[in-house]
């Protein structure tokens, strides 16, 4: 099966009241595994931001006054997503906006004619009734990094959702691909988490705050009768540096 993890951004919360997209970012996966194409394009709006707007993205028009409009695009994005299964999160936001940039192209057609659209939104909170399931809420709740998402970027936001599907969909078994193997989804995890722009940042931790660490783990399993899970970690795991 061929996924495209699907983002945009865009210059207000309606499309219905002619706001444009901004960015798109898409991720491909076939087989439950990143193969390393990406999609991302800003995109001129040709028309201001909504108040809010600006900020959430941190784009300018200034900075987007010279990026292709959608129509110089589309052929592009078309090839890149056509008769895929496209993952997006909360999708009827993102294919209203799509739909509407596809109506301004002669000839264009629907979107909704050449993919099929899976929400993991609703995937969320039909695994987790009545909590918050925003793409930052999952990341936490996942175990997903995303200390780095200071600002919606749609490439960005579209990796982070690529793992936060993946580890929604760990063990469940899908139509033709019978079990999906756990230890599979995570070495994919890791993979996305590789297209990321710039090293991940390495924690460096001192020799005594490495001592206060160590008599707190002592004092914790002296009242469990035991040792601690963190005990029987090796060092080496925890991604963590030390220093004196």
């Amino acid at each position: 099966m061929r996924q495209i993890v699907l983002d945009t951004e865009t210059t207000g919360l309606e499309w219905r009241k002619g706001n444009r997209v901004v960015e798109i970012g898409c991720v491909e996966m076939v087989e439950r595994r990143p193969t390393g194409r990406t999609f991302h394009r800003y995109l001129n709006p040709q028309r201001e931001f909504e108040i809010g707007a600006q900020e959430v993205t941190g784009l300018t028009l200034e900075f987007l006054a010279d990026k292709p409009l959608f129509a110089d695009v589309i052929e592009e994005f078309i090839e890149f997503v056509d008769g895929a299964e496209l993952v997006i999160h909360n999708a009827a936001f993102d294919m209203g906006f799509l739909e509407a940039e596809f109506a301004r192209c002669d000839g264009a057609g629907r979107l909704a004619d050449r993919v099929r659209v899976l929400d993991s939104l609703e995937m969320a909170r039909q695994r987790y009734p009545g909590q918050r399931n925003s793409l930052d809420a999952l990341c936490r709740r996942l175990g997903v990094d995303n200390a780095h998402r200071q600002l919606h970027g749609a490439l960005l936001d579209a990796q982070l959702l690529a793992e936060v599907y993946l580890a929604l969909t760990a063990g469940q078994g899908e139509i033709g691909f019978g079990q999906v193997d756990e230890a599979e989804a995570a070495s994919a995890a890791i993979a996305l988490a590789g297209l990321r722009l710039g090293p991940r940042p390495r924690v460096v931790v001192l020799a005594d705050e490495l001592a206060a660490h160590a008599a707190r783990l002592d004092a914790i399993g002296r009242r469990a009768g035991g040792r601690t899970v963190w005990e029987t970690m090796p060092a080496s795991s925890a991604g963590v540096e030390t220093t004196a």
